[in-house]
């Protein structure tokens, strides 16, 4: 029995007696001598390559993506009695240090402090003697008051390093709720919530249902000083209403480490768009116990077990 592993990451992880793997082209049609696996793991695949493993692989088993968001696989064609596995989790830890990191960037003005060093000055409003909690501004996690839409695997891991550094944290789900600690509210209760909240993290993934989740309304409820830090899908921020009020100062400052359109054209407006930092869809790429994952939900296809984070 095989397992085709993907170019695109160097993995080993342990198979279970009497299977083998193949290393395999993430970008290409499935070579026919391995058109008898009955695994595949997806890493950076191209989308002829999924259409490859659909249509190309007839004893496939498992499909384990090692990417939280599995739009592009179910988009494939699969067949139904296939196993399709997330990689919900693999990513927790480099997003949640990513997100720390654009929101403390954006917290301690960051990109205003580079600017100046660019110019060699030395900003008299940057440092020195400061308020703590000046009006209109967020300077401090202490006390700021942060709210997670999308609370999931990443926000599990993400919402004690901000409560740490002194944030009181809530989150958003389908339903209400404590997890981990911390208070969830449903959905439909969103509304309720914008207008003292100063700090909006989206991690909400993509699809229909979310698309555009974060629109002017949402943006409008939200205090002037408001941050809003999107990692989860670029579709879900409406690109038109965040710049409009990031120019009429009606949002404090964003950061986006995904975007729609992505990559993010040359000329779009969006990139001029003030007290706004973008980064290339950095915050994870590198999922973290991947030949774990494999290993585990490997050895539950073989024993009929339960397969880890199903889709």
């Amino acid at each position: 029995m095989k397992i085709l592993l993907p170019d695109t990451l160097d993995l080993d992880p342990t198979l279970p007696d009497g299977w083998n793997a193949a290393v395999i082209d993430a970008r290409e049609p499935i070579p026919a001598e391995h058109r008898d696996a009955q695994a595949i793991v997806i890493w950076g695949a191209s989308r002829r390559h999924l259409t490859s493993a659909a249509e190309d692989l007839p004893a496939l088993r498992l499909v384990q993506s090692l990417s939280a968001g599995v739009e592009g696989i179910l988009a494939a064609g699969f067949r139904e009695d296939v196993v399709i596995a997330t990689g919900a989790g693999l990513h927790s830890a480099t997003v949640s240090e990513h997100t720390l990191a654009l929101l403390l960037a954006l917290v301690r003005r960051l990109p205003e402090a580079r600017a100046a060093q660019e110019r060699g000055h030395w900003s008299r409003d940057l440092g020195g003697l400061q308020p703590l909690h000046p009006a209109g501004r967020i300077t401090t996690l202490l006390g700021a008051r942060v709210l997670i839409w999308g609370f999931g695997e990443i926000a599990r891991t993400l919402a004690p390093l901000l409560a740490a550094l002194g944030a009181e944290v809530r989150g958003v789900a389908r339903s209400a709720g404590e997890r981990d600690g911390f208070s969830v509210i449903a959905q439909e209760d969103v509304a309720s919530e914008l207008p003292r909240t100063d700090v909006l993290i989206d991690i909400l993934p993509g699809g229909e249902a979310t698309s555009q989740a974060i629109d002017a309304a949402v943006l409008e409820a939200l205090p002037d000083h408001a941050l809003l830090l999107n990692v989860g899908r670029g579709t879900t921020v409406d690109p038109l209403a965040l710049r409009e009020a990031l120019e009429a100062g009606t949002l404090g400052g964003a950061a986006l480490d995904v975007t729609d359109p992505e990559p993010l054209p040359e000329d779009d407006p969006l990139w001029q768009a003030p007290r706004l930092l973008i980064t290339p869809h950095a915050a994870g790429g590198r999922p973290v116990g991947a030949d774990q994952r494999i290993t585990q939900n490997l050895r539950a296809l073989v024993e009929g077990t339960e397969v880890l984070h199903r889709a």
